[in-house]
């Protein structure tokens, strides 16, 4: 079964409480999202860190309920 967008984005602003998510259904069919998630906690992190972080908030569920998930991380600008 799909995840809905909203889950998606509850998980990780409950894991990465400061970050700005926005989360966008690709296909239009509950299965395939892009998220861009910007946090001050990625400061100092390589990308790869960070992708690992906002995997970690979803918690396994990816390559199962969330089949697949297109992830752009980024700091606030001026961080």
């Amino acid at each position: 079964m799909p995840m809905a967008a909203e889950h998606i984005e509850a998980m990780i602003r409950e894991a990465i409480p400061d970050a700005d998510v926005e989360i966008t259904d690709l296909a239009g069919d509950g299965d395939h999202y892009a998220a861009r998630v910007v946090s001050a906690s990625f400061k100092g992190m390589p990308r790869v860190r960070q992708h690992q972080k906002v995997y970690a908030a979803l918690q396994g569920r990816m390559g199962g309920e969330l089949h697949a998930l297109q992830l752009t991380t980024a700091v606030p600008a001026g961080e």
